[in-house]
């Protein structure tokens, strides 16, 4: 089996981030203690923000020793997009993610410090390639992701958001110095009808190089999120033994 297999030195256990798609800060607490140990990195997104609490929540999870990514995809003025990550910076959040323009891009790379981490948005795992051509993108979807990755990293950005199925082509073209992380992940026989449309299950995504994998549902909605985040979690680590 092809294999891009990553080999940045990151814990097993936080390769997974699960994504709290969940209504308020409170449900997302409790969704954080009932899954427990089994999650150790934690994606809050735009849901969150406009529910209020957000940034007692980032502490709370902070506090409970997790790992923090603001997915909230910032596409503003630069200079507004500059002084937004710098407030990020300043509560000491691990990954941020910008979905702008060239001048966008390196005002957040500008301001993001030593420690957090800016990740382009290539092209939503939402869209397929009808989506794609109702914008007015008449060309292939992985040489969208192709160049807008190369122009990402080009700007100072520590990596990519992008779907399993593209990953592949970046490596190859782009190399290992830099962070994939991939959302929409399925079980690979049971991917429900949803929103996401470009989706990998746990072990293709990695193998085809992706650093993280972003969770949502497939926990969240699990009878059990704690066993489901612990199944995701033996699925890595069966990947990365």
């Amino acid at each position: 089996m092809h294999s891009d297999l990553s080999t940045k030195t990151i814990p097993t256990d936080e390769r997974l981030i699960m994504a709290l798609d969940v209504p308020d800060a409170e449900a997302a607490r409790e969704l954080v203690r009932a899954i427990g140990p089994a999650c150790r990195f934690y994606k809050i997104g735009l849901e969150l923000f406009m529910a209020g609490g957000y940034f007692e929540l980032v502490e709370w999870l902070r506090g409970e020793g997790k790992r923090v990514f603001c997915d909230l995809k910032f596409f503003d003025v630069p200079e507004t997009v500059a002084r937004a990550v710098r407030r990020l910076r300043e509560r000491q959040v691990d990954f941020a993610t910008v979905h702008g323009n060239d001048t966008m891009l390196e005002a957040a790379a500008r301001e993001k410090g030593e420690t957090m981490k800016i990740l382009a948005v290539t092209v939503l795992t939402s869209l397929d390639r009808s989506d794609l051509d109702a914008l007015g993108f008449v060309c292939d979807v992985e040489e969208l992701v192709l160049a807008r990755a190369r122009k990402a990293l080009r700007l100072g950005c520590d990596g990519v958001i992008s779907s399993g199925l593209e990953a592949p082509r970046l490596r190859a073209e782009l190399g290992e110095n830099f962070l994939v992380v991939t959302p929409g992940i399925r079980p690979v026989d049971n991917r429900p009808v949803d929103d996401q449309k470009r989706t990998v299950d746990i072990e293709q995504a990695f193998r085809n190089g992706a650093d993280y994998v972003v969770i949502g549902r497939p926990i969240r909605d699990a009878a059990d999120p704690r066993v489901a985040a612990e199944e995701a979690q033996r699925q890595i680590a069966a990947v990365f033994g």
